[in-house]
């Protein structure tokens, strides 16, 4: 016993199912809390350590909710969730559903709730495994070592087990556990905030050319699509998001230059100059971590190919880029954490920058932080960003999908925008427009994005109530949906209260 705890000293540990032993020590200190119990846990032995489990027996089975989301009922089902991006496991059978911070919180009752948190200060993978039993579930809290490092000591960050009455009150001590450890700032104060962002009543996604080489608008065509929405709306109160300005998505990622076949260099500037002078804020996109391996050049970046914590390496191979029902694998998964990587890409976004004068840049699967064996990805994406600022201060950088400490240096992002819990919490500190796969009006195109068609909805216009209005356009949203696309712009201004 200890003031307030327990603690457990362990002097050596078994393997082979119990049949043979090893060297090594386990200490785990466990503390009451006002409403659970918190406990950290360092292990030694003399070879690398990768994870250390907690294994949490007699949680009341009941509804999930992870990551501050609603809450649902997973029946007989086995859970796994992961943090960030599913704990490095993306897809297959065995593959974690995600966690943007690591918090999961159970109902078994009208006034019952049981919160598992993990109370780190750096982003590091966690998985949160609950095996039902015919009552209770079997929980394992897993830290798992960061890849780069050999640690023969590794100290776990505090687990917390907490009962309480309302998920409110379940969900808002790791939040605000979250705000003191990654320093949050408010957007209301933020200074990586621009003025323009705060008035923005509208975002545009201009979608430009497809994997397959099909150009859904050009550069000319974008820039007359943007006279004709400033006639509706105040150009300085819209964001126009240029979605695969650089030639077939993806595909010529990561060489960053105009496409001839759209307009070219002079047909770019234009179109930057042009929306600019009508008072919009131009933001072109680049991937993170995404390299297409038979590019030239590829060779002097190839050593930032990322590999999971076991050593194999990822690949983006998620997609069917070419409609052959398989997917593809020519791409790279990349660590902004490896200097080529990351020099290659602050170089190309500060060139787009100086050359051309745009207002921000947006990052593509910014919340894909792997847990990679060469260096973290985490702490390579906020230097490129802070380094790119302290050039370029006036110019906001945007990211997509966003887990927990992101929010410290991205202020903006077009999904993730928080569960039904989190949402206050989330955006006192951020904001949020729609995701670029939203289906445009009329056949519902996604556009670029690779999820093809889905159905837009002429009631709601689609919009979020809790997102930017956002308004997708593809090949034929400006020549046959002109009407809806004034309807978005009518509901924008309503939104932000512009006569």
């Amino acid at each position: 016993e200890t003031p307030g705890g327990l603690r457990i000293d362990c002097t050596g540990f078994t393997w082979a199912g119990g049949q043979a032993k090893a060297s090594g020590r386990l200490v785990a200190q466990l503390r009451k809390t006002g409403d659970g119990v918190e406990w950290e846990v360092t292990a030694e032995m003399d070879q690398p350590i990768k994870t250390v489990t907690t294994v949490l027996r007699g949680v009341p089975r009941g509804r999930l909710s992870s990551s501050g989301g609603d809450f649902t009922d997973p029946r007989d089902n086995e859970i796994l969730l992961g943090y960030p991006f599913s704990g490095g496991d993306l897809f297959g059978p065995n593959s974690a559903g995600g966690l943007t911070t690591p918090l999961v919180v159970v109902q078994s009752g009208d006034n019952a709730f049981v919160s598992l948190s993990s109370r780190d200060d750096k982003v590091r993978t966690k998985r949160i495994y609950l095996q039902p039993g015919e009552n209770s579930y079997r929980v394992e809290l897993i830290h798992e070592a960061e890849g780069w490092l050999d640690q023969r000591i590794l100290r776990v960050p505090p687990w917390r087990v907490a009962r309480t009455t309302t998920a409110e009150a379940a969900m808002a001590p790791h939040y605000d556990h979250l705000r003191a450890a990654y320093h949050y700032p408010d957007f209301a104060t933020r200074a990586d905030v621009p003025a323009w962002l705060r008035e923005t009543a509208l975002v545009l996604t201009l979608h430009g050319q497809h994997y397959t080489g099909y150009v859904f608008n050009d550069y000319a065509k974008m820039l007359e699509i943007l006279r004709w929405v400033g006639t509706r709306i105040p150009g300085n109160r819209v964001l126009a998001f240029i979605s695969s300005w650089d030639g077939r998505y993806y595909w010529d990622y990561p060489i960053y230059k105009t496409s001839d076949r759209m307009g070219g260099e002079a047909g770019f500037r234009r179109l930057v100059q042009g929306g600019q002078q009508l008072g919009f804020k131009m933001m072109p996109m680049f991937g993170t971590n995404a390299a297409n391996r038979t590019q030239p050049g590829f060779a002097r970046i190839a050593d930032a190919a990322a590999h999971k914590v076991d050593g194999d390496e990822i690949a983006l191979n998620w997609v069917d880029w070419d409609n052959d029902r398989h997917q593809e694998g020519w791409l790279a998964y990349m660590n902004l954490g490896v200097d080529s990587w990351r020099t290659w890409l602050q170089d190309r976004i500060d060139e787009l920058i100086t050359r051309f004068g745009v207002d921000a840049y947006f990052l593509d699967i910014a919340g894909g932080w792997i847990n990679d064996t060469k260096a973290d990805m985490h702490e390579g994406l906020r230097r490129m960003v802070g380094e790119l600022r302290a050039k370029h201060p006036q110019v906001l950088c945007c990211g997509e999908m966003p887990y927990d400490a992101l929010l410290e240096f991205i202020p903006l992002y077009h999904s993730g925008g928080g569960g039904r819990y989190s949402r206050d919490y989330i955006q006192r500190h951020a904001r949020f427009f729609q995701h670029l796969s939203l289906p445009a009006p009329g056949r519902g195109s996604s556009g670029v994005h690779e999820s093809g068609f889905g159905r837009f909805n002429p009631d709601t216009l689609s919009l979020s109530p809790n997102a930017i209005p956002t308004l997708n356009i593809v090949d034929d949203t400006f020549t046959t949906q002109r009407e809806t696309m004034a309807a978005v712009i009518r509901k924008a201004k309503e939104r932000a209260g512009i006569g």
